[in-house]
C-alpha cells in the first residue's frame, strides 16, 4: 500500500505504518510495537545499519518519496514520530521530492 500526499488527512496511517513494518521486519514479532512513538531505534536497539537500509527503502516505497543519501540522519530516521515527520516534510515539498523508489547510494 502506498501513501501518497493526498493522503495526509489520514491522521496517524503513516505513524501506524512505520510501527507496523517495524514490528513485523525489524523486531520480527506480529504482537505490534510496545514502544511509543519518540522512542529512538538505536538507543533502544530496535534498530542496526541494516536495518536503516530496510527503514530507507521502506519509506520511498511505502509514501513514495525519494530518499537522498544527506537525508539518512537520526534526525529523519530514527523513530517513529521523526520518520513520519520527514515522510510529511517530503511529500509536501512536491513532485521533486517524490519518486517511484528509494535512493540510497547513487
Amino acid at each position: 500500500m502506498k501513501l501518497g500526499a493526498g493522503d495526509e488527512g489520514k491522521g496517524m496511517e503513516i505513524e501506524a505504518s512505520i510501527r507496523a513494518f517495524v514490528a513485523r521486519n525489524l523486531l520480527f514479532t506480529e504482537d505490534g510495537y510496545s514502544y511509543p512513538d519518540e522512542s529512538s531505534f538505536l538507543r533502544e536497539g530496535i534498530i542496526d545499519s541494516l536495518g536503516v537500509l530496510e527503514l530507507v527503502d521502506f519509506a520511498g516505497t511505502t509514501f513514495g518519496i525519494r530518499v537522498d543519501p544527506t537525508e539518512v540522519t537520526p534526525e529523519n530516521f530514527d523513530s517513529v514520530t521523526r520518520l513520519a515527520a520527514f515522510v510529511r516534510r517530503k511529500q509536501a515539498s512536491g513532485p521533486s521530492a517524490s519518486g517511484e523508489r528509494a535512493c540510497v547510494g547513487s
